[in-house]
């Protein structure tokens, strides 16, 4: 049986997509095997990494050019772009939409210090001054009525 195809990254695509953000640029395989190997216990063998890559293109993920023998690899979308789908896609799928839930959980697991905190403080106050005022009690504004046109 084929498996799924899923449109977000694994935990292994989403490692290799931070290190090509990180490098600023096009990479080879052996480039992101060097790194990935930093942390890997036990080491990554090249053809791993270069079927994972791959992989990545054939979803979409990277681009692939040629460079002598060689690949170089680089992520389609920027990090911030992967980075709100993947959040917008946890939102939507485990938190049902609530945002609410989704911080609250966020913030139980992840123990911020004080600083983190007057930094989230900061941001909700900014995108607070960003949304439209909330409409007075019974409802929105009426708009004035557009004049009828005669008909002619």
């Amino acid at each position: 049986m084929a498996r799924p195809r899923h449109e977000q990254p694994t935990p292994a695509e989403l490692e290799v997509l931070k290190i090509l953000w990180d490098r600023e640029g096009p990479s080879s395989v052996r480039d992101v095997l060097e790194v990935v190997n930093r942390h890997a216990d036990p080491p990554r063998a090249y053809t791993s990494v270069m079927s994972l890559l791959n992989v990545m293109t054939d979803k979409g993920l990277l681009r692939r050019s040629p460079q002598g023998r060689a690949f170089l690899y680089e992520p389609v979308a920027p990090r911030e772009q992967t980075l709100r789908s993947l959040l917008g896609e946890t939102l939507e799928r485990v938190y049902n939409g609530s945002a609410s839930l989704l911080v609250a959980h966020l913030l139980d697991q992840s123990r911020p210090s004080v600083d983190e905190l007057d930094q989230i403080r900061s941001l909700l106050d900014a995108y607070q001054g960003r949304r439209p005022e909330p409409p007075e009690e019974g409802g929105a504004r009426c708009r004035h009525p557009r004049s009828k046109r005669s008909a002619g």
